[in-house]
């Protein structure tokens, strides 16, 4: 599990291309090093990987197919740099929202509008489908980092970002036509379908009994 904290970023520094996986290696900063060994998770643009080798700071990391399907970590080059944050510890502060590490989907930014010591991004979601999940003033998952959802459209949703966030990830470079990954508030969306759920079997029972009349 994650915060959604984003810890740094880290700079893509190798990457082994093969058939449907890669792996690559990313130059992770000193400060996150303290304990970490094989096997442990760090969440890359908010996609949880698994640390498979360890020479000095730099950390290899493998990306199956799917991953590399799913999430914007295929497009990423030599020299680009990701939002990094270790797995929580239960004693951590959960300064954002709890985050699994599995993306759902990515958005392409649509509209950047920028103020004094403001910013608000817009997103157009691969999946209009999830869009449902999106709710004004929820909780989502963008390239790892926890936001609260500014406005919603049926096509699009927006977040406000503060100069700090735009100095500590990559959202600050971030470009119109750029990918990102998104993670949905699990707990939105067991409620969202929880409801449908509802609603669907009282329309039946309201249906049927109707044609039994």
């Amino acid at each position: 599990m994650f915060t959604g904290i984003v810890q740094g970023t880290a700079k893509l520094v190798s990457i082994d291309e093969k058939p449907n996986f890669r792996t690559h290696i990313v130059a992770l900063p000193e400060y996150m090093l303290d304990g970490l060994e094989t096997g442990a998770s760090v969440a890359h643009n908010g996609c949880c990987l698994t640390v498979t080798e360890i020479n000095g700071n730099l950390i290899s990391f493998d990306l199956m197919k799917e991953t590399l399907r799913i999430t914007n970590l295929g497009e990423l080059v030599v020299g680009d740099d990701v939002n990094v944050e270790r797995a929580a510890k239960f004693s951590d502060e959960i300064g954002g929202h709890l985050m699994s590490g599995h993306i759902m989907t990515t958005a392409e930014i649509s509209k950047i509008l920028t103020s004094e010591n403001n910013r608000q991004i817009w997103f157009k979601v691969q999946d209009p489908l999830l869009l449902k999940y999106i709710l004004y003033k929820g909780f989502i998952g963008v390239d790892g980092i926890s936001l609260t959802v500014g406005e919603v459209t049926p096509t699009r949703f927006c977040v406000h970002l503060i100069p700090e966030t735009l100095q500590r990830t990559t959202l600050g470079a971030k470009k119109l036509g750029h990918r990102v990954n998104i993670e949905i508030d699990p707990q939105t969306q067991a409620v969202v379908d929880t409801v449908e759920r509802v609603l669907a079997a009282k329309e039946a029972a309201i249906q049927q009994a109707l044609d039994i009349e």
